[in-house]
């Protein structure tokens, strides 16, 4: 009798293992688009926003993904290193990095956003977080040498990591009004459709490959 009631006793717990392994495994992955207002959605309504319509995008493909949007309006580099551990919380497996706009504008040096991403990039790392590097381009008004140095920052943060790369976030959107709010700079609903579309690829093969990654 004892015996019995020891199997039926293993049978439970493993079951509960079972169970337990099952729950874990249907969790979808976490993502968390973290940026600037090109990632917040800056002026348009919730369901606008590019991590919502990334998340939206994936899912209708079949990924089990969600993406947490920590998108801060106005936010330079030094801004994302300064919140980064707590806007991005544990259980996360990626991270969609979007920052550097705000640094160009104001002319901050470009040696400092590099140092600042590439900061941002190793805390993220530590904690065993994947990342997708999304770049941006100086404006054109900060001359040639600016640019010179800006630009070149996200590629080679890519590969001095190992990333996955997505090299300009507004590609498709910078020289088209149509696109854009009446400021010239920040993408309207079509805007962030077009956005959604070019970087769905990377983006998916991002979310696989982290899919293939035991925890």
């Amino acid at each position: 009798m004892r015996f019995k009631a020891t199997l039926l006793h293993i049978a439970v717990i493993a079951g509960s293992l079972v169970a337990s392994a099952f729950t874990a495994a249907a969790q979808p992955i976490q993502l968390v688009g973290f940026g600037d207002s090109l990632m917040a959605g800056y002026q348009l309504p919730a369901e606008d926003a590019l991590p919502v319509r990334l998340e939206k995008a994936l899912v209708a493909e079949g990924a089990d993904v969600t993406i947490i949007n920590a998108g801060v309006s106005g936010d330079t580099s030094a801004a994302g290193l300064a919140r980064v551990d707590w806007s991005v919380p544990d259980g996360v497996r990626g991270v969609i990095l979007e920052l550097g706009a705000n640094d160009a504008l104001r002319g901050i040096p470009p040696e400092e956003t590099e140092k600042n991403l590439d900061a941002i990039i190793g805390r993220l790392q530590a904690r065993g977080i994947a990342v997708l590097l999304v770049g941006m381009l100086a404006p054109p008004n900060m001359g040639a040498d600016y640019a010179d140095r800006f630009n070149p920052i996200y590629p080679k943060l890519a590969e001095k990591h190992g990333l996955a790369f997505y090299p300009f976030i507004l590609d498709g959107v910078v020289t088209r009004s149509e696109m854009q709010l009446e400021d010239g700079m920040h993408p309207n609903a079509e805007g962030v459709a077009i956005m959604v579309e070019r970087m769905l690829p990377v983006v998916r093969e991002f979310v696989e490959a982290i899919q293939d990654t035991p925890k």
